[in-house]
């Protein structure tokens, strides 16, 4: 019999896209984030990928000392792959953005692989009450929010990344950010297999029809060959057809709330847990099997939990 072919699913639990008024299900303190990742895990998520936030109003917050009480949690209680944010929210300066991986040397990072638009004031059109002042104002600025990862931002992260062993997840939101992530694969600055997460949906970014998810893949296949692995996000409502797709295509999946609320047409998902237990279910309708921590971790060639500081 054929072996079945290993899926990753990673899970993006919380994140700077949503506000808190958006969802109740949304975790805000380190309790409900730690819990909020525990639940994925053992619903089937191999990576758990992590932001932190003010547990007074929900601001995204991106100081260590945020991260690390739900850190040691999750690291006590699930043998998760932990891969945290250096994008943490698109108002943060480079320095801010970059002291979690600094200080807690995770296996995993993710690292934005370019300046964009990003565009979230079209949440205002279905949201129209908050609990917090900041909120409004958050989405309303992002008329004019530029989201910045220049070449030197790039370079600062990828070298103090790689110093510590950490890998990194390249999000790429579009065809160039693939280019820009050959350019510095060329220079030698990262070590394969790349871990490419393509994005899909967001304002400002590569859009969500079945056409922009090849042209990705054909592009990433013709840039990196047989030296990376594909995984996708797909935001909001577009979130399970775009994993579906990738699916089909040989790819891993993320899903949790940062990238979606939704757990169907019209209902909230109750925690990321309830996305990737139905991601799951198509994983293995088609005949796939879901990776371990451990599976996931000899994929991407990952140091392992033992050489994190946290």
């Amino acid at each position: 019999m054929a072996k079945k072919r290993k899926v990753i699913i990673s899970c993006a639990c919380t994140g700077a896209v949503h506000t808190p008024s958006m969802s109740p299900y949304l975790p805000v303190t380190a309790e409900e984030i730690a819990n909020d990742a525990i639940k994925a895990v053992e619903s089937g998520a191999a990576i758990v990928h992590l932001h932190a936030r003010n547990p007074k109003d929900g601001r995204p917050d991106q100081s260590p000392e945020a991260f690390a009480p739900f850190l040691k949690e999750i690291k006590e209680k699930t043998d998760a792959v932990v891969n945290l944010t250096t994008g943490g929210s698109p108002y943060m300066s480079i320095e801010e953005r970059v002291r979690p991986t600094a200080v807690f040397k995770p296996e995993l990072a993710s690292l934005n692989m370019g300046t964009m638009n990003f565009g979230l004031f079209h949440m205002l059109d279905r949201f129209k009450e908050f609990k917090f002042d900041w909120e409004r104002e958050y989405l309303e600025r992002s008329h004019e929010l530029i989201a910045r990862n220049t070449f030197k931002d790039i370079e600062h992260i990828l070298t103090l990344g790689t110093s510590n062993g950490t890998k990194f997840e390249f999000e790429c939101y579009d065809t160039s950010h693939l280019y820009t992530l050959k350019h510095f694969c060329d220079r030698g600055l990262m070590k394969g297999p790349l871990f490419i997460q393509t994005v899909f949906g967001i304002m400002g970014g590569i859009g969500i029809h079945p056409d922009d998810v090849s042209h990705m893949k054909r592009t990433a296949d013709r840039l990196f060959g047989d030296n990376y692995h594909w995984s996708v996000i797909g935001a909001g409502s577009h979130q399970m057809r775009i994993a579906s797709m990738s699916l089909a295509m040989g790819g891993h999946v993320r899903v949790g709330l940062e990238d979606s609320l939704w757990a169907g047409p019209g209902a909230l998902a109750q925690g990321s847990a309830d996305q990737v237990k139905t991601i799951r279910g198509i994983i293995e309708g088609l005949g796939l099997e879901v990776a371990t921590p451990s599976e996931a971790r000899d994929i991407l060639q990952l140091k392992g939990a033992s050489g994190v500081a946290f």
